[in-house]
């Protein structure tokens, strides 16, 4: 299964005009997209507050992951403090798969802000999380925190946009997107031989791995006859008829 490097903003000196940080209202919304995230089988590490962006890239750079993520608010300078409004998705120029999560992350959050045609994707090299990372990255700028309409947006839509990007991120990956999950227990129960789990609900997909009779799961979700599986520290796809629930 895909896994991410999620990077909540670690800038406690910016300050919302409704109150808070930036790197508080990040972390919030980074807290509501772990439960849907591995709902939907796409595993994460995450950065901590007490990190900085130089750390987060060291740390992003020391993993094998499939998106660098980092979750930021925006704010203008000079005269125009206050005044701008909307969201940026910034990937690295020359990178195609950044450029296309970026796109789809821009064409989800359209749907949920207010102002659809202040949504946009844009290149850049000036910042270090999509430029110093090995990963494909994004980062969001999910509206202007010193405008008083923008800060409001963000911090009364923390679950919409949690679930937005997620759905985004799902159709990055071509896997099924869950809202949440009521995992249970299963077991592993064939005949003979072994099953196999699989990076996606599909038999072409690449095996991540085969587990014998007896096996112990987490079924997390099922989609059209396949269980979403939490084994270990991993997840995939597998025959929802070879997993009894317990």
């Amino acid at each position: 299964m895909p896994i991410i490097y999620l990077s909540p903003s670690t800038q406690e000196f910016n300050h919302y005009v409704t109150g808070g940080t930036e790197e508080g209202w990040m972390n919030l919304l980074a807290d509501a997209m772990e439960p849907i995230l591995t709902a939907s089988g796409i595993q994460f590490v995450r950065n901590t507050p007490d990190m900085t962006a130089a750390s987060s890239i060291r740390a992003s750079n020391e993993g094998n992951y499939d998106l660098h993520l980092a979750l930021h608010s925006n704010a203008s300078g000079g005269a125009q403090a206050g005044q701008n409004r909307g969201i940026i998705a910034f990937y690295y120029p020359g990178s195609a798969q950044g450029m296309r999560a970026a796109q789809l992350l821009v064409n989800g959050l359209k749907n949920i802000y207010p102002l659809p045609n202040l949504v946009r994707a844009e290149a850049t090299t000036t910042l270090g999380e999509v430029r110093r990372v090995r990963a494909p990255a994004v980062l969001l700028e999910l509206g202007f925190h010193d405008n008083y309409e923008d800060a409001v947006w963000i911090t009364t839509h923390i679950q919409a946009m949690a679930e937005n990007i997620v759905l985004s991120l799902t159709e990055f990956f071509g896997i099924p997107f869950f809202p949440s999950s009521v995992p249970l227990p299963g077991v592993v129960q064939v005949d003979s031989g072994v099953i196999s789990v699989y990076a996606r609900p599909d038999y072409s997909s690449p095996v991540k791995a085969r587990l014998y009779n007896g096996a112990q799961v987490t079924v997390l979700n099922e989609y059209y006859g396949w269980y979403l599986i939490q084994f270990g520290e991993e997840m995939g796809y597998t025959a929802a008829a070879f997993i009894q629930l317990e």
